[in-house]
This record gives C-alpha cells, sequence and structure tokens, in this order.
C-alpha cells in the first residue's frame, strides 16, 4: 500500500519587524500555505512573528501557535520542541503544508531551527525547505545608516547572553562585534567598553525596524539601560572606514 503524500514544512523567515522585509517568495508561500504555524509570544501573547505576518493570513487558512519557553533550561526546551514536533506531523502526516513563520532569519539562531532538527530526527523521511530573510545584525546597521562591516574588516556575532565572558577574547581580533540578546548583560558589556574606551564606538538598536524601534549611541552617557530582549549591540571597535 502507498504512503499518502507527507506535507511539506516551510520555514519562512519574516524579517524583524517591518512586514515590507518579507521576501516575495516568503509572502507567497505565507499566503499559499493552508497551516500558519508561529512561536507564542511570551506569557501566551501574541509574539513578534504572529504580528509581522497579520497583513498575510486569510480567513480561510488555519493558525498554530506553539509554545516555546523562554528558557535556558535543557529539559524544558527539549520537550517543548518535541512537542511542537508532534504537533507540527499531525498536519504533515495527512499530507498539509505547513508554513512557519520565524522573526529575523530561520537560520539564524532561530526556534525553527530545533523543531526542523526534531522533525528530521523523529521523521527521517519528512520534507522541509527553508527561505531567508533579513536578521537582526542586518536591520540593526540598516537603521543606524552604516555598513556592518566593509573591505577587510573581520565580524564576530555573539548572543551574549550566553557567551558575555567571551568578549574580551573577540575584542583581540574583530574589528566589528554585534552582540544578540545584549539585555540582561548591559551592565556587563556597558563596563567592559568604559575600561577600553569603546563607548563612543558602541551602538544599540531596540526593536529594529519596528514601531517602537529606539537607538541609543553615545553609551557613556546610558550606564544603565532597561532594554527589551529585541536589542542589539553593534561595536566597531577597530579602524573605522566611515564614520557615523
Amino acid at each position: 500500500m502507498l504512503r499518502e503524500k507527507v506535507g511539506t514544512l516551510y520555514g519562512v523567515s519574516v524579517g524583524t519587524g517591518d512586514p515590507e522585509l518579507i521576501t516575495v517568495k516568503g509572502q507567497r508561500l505565507l499566503q499559499e500555505v493552508p497551516l500558519i504555524a508561529f512561536p507564542l509570544g511570551v506569557n501566551q501573547k501574541q509574539g513578534l512573528a504572529e504580528t509581522i505576518i497579520a497583513h498575510c493570513i486569510t480567513p480561510q487558512q488555519k493558525k498554530l501557535p506553539l509554545y516555546f519557553p523562554y528558557v535556558q533550561d535543557e529539559k524544558q526546551l527539549q520537550q517543548a520542541w518535541k512537542e511542537a514536533a508532534e504537533t507540527v506531523w499531525q498536519y504533515l502526516n495527512q499530507g498539509i503544508d505547513v508554513a512557519f513563520a520565524c522573526e529575523g532569519d530561520v537560520s539564524f539562531y532561530s526556534t525553527f531551527t530545533y523543531l526542523a532538527q526534531t522533525l528530521r530526527e523523529n521523521y527521517p523521511h519528512v520534507t522541509i525547505q527553508t527561505i531567508p530573510g533579513v536578521s537582526s545584525p542586518m536591520a540593526a546597521a540598516s537603521v543606524l545608516g552604516l555598513p556592518l562591516t566593509v573591505r577587510s574588516q573581520n565580524l564576530a556575532i555573539l548572543p551574549a547572553l550566553y557567551n558575555v565572558a567571551e568578549l574580551d577574547q573577540v575584542l583581540g581580533w574583530a574589528e566589528v562585534i554585534v552582540l544578540l540578546k545584549v539585555s540582561s548583560v548591559y551592565s556587563q558589556v556597558w563596563q567592559k567598553l568604559n575600561r577600553l574606551n569603546l563607548l563612543a564606538h558602541a551602538f544599540i538598536v531596540e526593536r529594529a525596524t519596528q514601531p517602537e524601534q529606539r537607538i541609543y549611541q553615545n553609551l557613556h552617557h546610558h550606564p544603565h539601560l532597561t532594554l527589551s530582549y529585541f536589542s542589539v549591540m553593534i561595536i566597531y571597535c577597530g579602524k573605522r572606514e566611515t564614520k557615523p
């Protein structure tokens, strides 16, 4: 007996906030696929991805919010990925295509990566396609009106929440450093940059391309900031090719 066709899971990058940053291909898939999945926001509220794609979804499409806890506990995370994968598989196994909308780019520190990996481990015959998009470092540089890198500059990107201790080492070789998830370790980072006289060369973009977007510069005036999760710091710590 022939197996029924399994649906395709599309990981669709939807950018950092501005709905116009979704690629043409990504928007087409979001409008064509019968089932749209996305991460729930904090406290079960509407998340960023769902907000970005609101204009794409039609009443005929079904929405599938998936719960991913905002914690660092590996056991909780793995359980959430497993449950989300099982939920998505119920539809894929019926031949229903699913588009998972993910803020930023699906291959860049993305929840989608863990969902896709879990599905592949449990159902090796699953078909998964990814559509690239705008990630936060590129969006932040665009908002600042600065190139992220030029010529031979070395770029380092660190998820600061987990790697703040490595910042000293990276400062030794990178001309440009991007710190993601900087909000919870901002005080530590500020002190390091202050000691190295780099505060004048550091910028923070909070909620880049979103209506609530904010830019912080001249950080020596801002030793204490309460930042949102969606905050990116760019440090131009090497030879400057351009001026802000």
